[in-house]
């Protein structure tokens, strides 16, 4: 699926009964490695992905705010002059979020109508709602005339304060910070806890990466989310530390053989310290164009989410089982917060046809029905298309 911007032009004429003066893109994401360490003050190393969150909009003649989306039933209108609070429908939500936050940033909102249309997978773990937010903050600063009035970090801590207070979702700063930051060609090294960031080359054009989705859904707001993220916070109050940040594997490990660390604790903290690691590893690996240990580390993180975070699933185990016996595969590994979703196959291009074939055959004869499965590249972040 692509968008077709003449057709969110035309779909915004439908809706609201005149053109758009504007339009501004966010990207979806994939995390190639370092998952669930964000909200552990650690590092990820996503890519923005050639799918996108279009915000089309136009000016109103009052102070209202109206939302509506192609893929969603509903509408959200918002007084830009009142207090905004989270309402109906549940998935305007992640847009009325960013607009408080931007009104309480000190940013002067403009009434305006604004259109979405999205080909991110909903609840794919591809970060549909952060490029749905990014989206949404870079359209109302357009339409208020002020869109170098929010610094990036600024914008990023506003999306996830969104995420959080209005659709209730406790995501780290990862899926935001990449929406806005992501360069062609480059994975983004993100500190969590300073907010330092490195462009790390991506763009060797002999590999390629391959999202395979399961299409079983997830929702981050639903509680296993919150339960690790709460483990997690237990386990460093234990060890006497801010964030699992501060602790290595041998820590880990020792306060686990002490008893300082038992049960989920003992394994949420095992697979934050050694996903961090390998996070790390992996930046060097890519540096150095070495996509087999890179593919390792893959394989690792896969291993770790499914046994000590306990967020994978069978689709995602069958998917990741099948591309380690294909020709031409480096790695393969679930991606995003789990329970479903998708999983990310790193290939040599010349081999991806056949790779996606495989594993769409095998994933049809375990589970009854395809994967949908597309290649990407890294891509640019958010920006103003017109």
């Amino acid at each position: 699926m692509s968008i077709h911007i003449d057709e969110v032009r035309s779909a915004f004429a439908g809706a609201y009964g005149r053109g758009p003066e504007g339009l501004a893109a966010a990207p979806g994401r994939v995390n190639l490695i370092g998952e669930h360490t964000d909200y552990n003050d650690g590092f990820v190393l996503p890519i923005a992905i050639e799918r996108q969150t279009v915000a089309a909009w136009a000016p109103r003649g009052d102070r209202t705010a109206r939302f509506r989306s192609l893929q969603s039933e509903g509408e959200a209108a918002i007084d830009l002059d009142g207090e905004i609070a989270p309402g109906e429908p549940k998935w305007a939500n992640y847009a009325t979020g960013v607009a408080a936050g931007l009104k309480a940033h000190g940013v002067r909102l403009a009434g305006c109508d604004v259109l979405f249309a999205s080909d991110v997978p909903l609840g794919g773990g591809l970060s549909s709602s952060a490029s749905l937010e990014v989206a949404t903050g870079k359209a109302l600063l357009a339409a208020a005339g002020s869109v170098e009035a929010v610094a990036d970090r600024d914008l990023a801590l506003i999306c996830q304060k969104a995420e959080h207070e209005f659709a209730g979702a406790p995501c780290g700063i990862m899926d935001q910070s990449i929406a806005i930051l992501g360069r062609a060609g480059r994975a983004l090294l993100l500190d969590c806890r300073s907010g330092e960031t490195k462009h790390v080359p991506f763009d060797d054009p002999g590999v390629v990466l391959l999202v395979a989705d399961t299409q079983v859904k997830h929702e981050i707001s639903d509680g296993g989310y919150a339960a690790r993220r709460s483990q997690c916070e237990a386990a460093a109050a234990r060890l006497g530390i801010p964030a699992l940040r501060d602790a290595d594997e041998a820590r880990i490990a020792a306060a686990g053989a002490d008893g300082t660390l038992t049960g989920k604790e003992l394994m949420r903290a095992r697979h934050i310290a050694g996903e961090i690691a390998r996070t790390l590893g992996a930046v060097k690996a890519l540096e150095a164009r070495d996509y087999a240990t890179f593919g390792e580390l893959m394989y690792g993180s896969h291993a770790a989410l499914r046994d000590d975070y306990e967020v994978s699933c069978e689709e995602l185990d069958g998917i990741v089982e099948i591309a380690r016996g294909c020709e031409g595969v480096y790695g393969a590994r679930m991606t995003g917060g789990g329970f479903g979703g998708c999983a990310i196959v790193l290939a040599a291009a010349g081999n991806a046809p056949q790779i996606e074939q495989a594993v769409a055959d095998g994933f049809e004869a375990r589970f009854g029905r395809r994967c949908p499965i597309f290649a990407t590249r890294a891509a640019d972040g958010a920006r103003i298309l017109a």
